[in-house]
């Protein structure tokens, strides 16, 4: 099927692949907690701090209708809030609420787990490589950051105050 010597693939097969592979992961998670996958993409942007309107197009490469329409079906939802931008007034900002939070945080979870299983055919030495191979990909190409290491997440709320 297109394959070359032990299921090689060239590059672009593999980027197109590899991108199949990763979207379904984020489609399984997110039916798993009742949310489309744009909507678990939002939580895990909204994960590090909350973002004006234009800032979370841009970040998620949505035009302003499609993500006005995405806010408003997640504010419903209980699991953002739009709050006024302290900068500008007129401005809005769309932050996670509590119950956003907690959501986000397992989801995000989840995904990392779903996702750190991907390459377990690697070895370490061949995973550590395939980051570094990824990010330069990634740093040359300035994706936004819609998705970020486990270890740089702020431990979501969890509704109990630090004793």
């Amino acid at each position: 099927m297109g394959n070359g010597a032990a299921g090689q693939v060239g590059v672009v097969a593999a980027l197109v692949r590899a991108a199949f592979l990763v979207d379904g992961v984020y489609a399984r998670v997110s039916r798993a907690y009742g949310l489309t996958p744009q909507q678990g993409q939002l939580l895990c942007v909204l994960m590090s701090q909350p973002y004006g309107m234009s800032e979370l197009g841009e970040t998620l490469g949505l035009a302003k209708s499609s993500l006005t329409g995405l806010v408003d079906r997640t504010v419903r939802r209980g699991l953002v809030r739009r709050e006024a931008d302290p900068r500008d007034g007129r401005a809005v900002r769309v932050g996670l609420t509590e119950q956003g939070a907690a959501l986000a945080g397992k989801f995000y979870a989840e995904t990392c787990r779903r996702m750190e299983d991907l390459p377990s055919g690697l070895s370490g030495t061949e995973r550590e490589r395939l980051a570094v191979l990824l990010s330069r990909v990634v740093v040359d190409n300035e994706v936004p950051e819609v998705f970020v290491e486990a270890a740089t997440v702020p431990v979501p709320f969890s509704g109990s105050s630090p004793s």
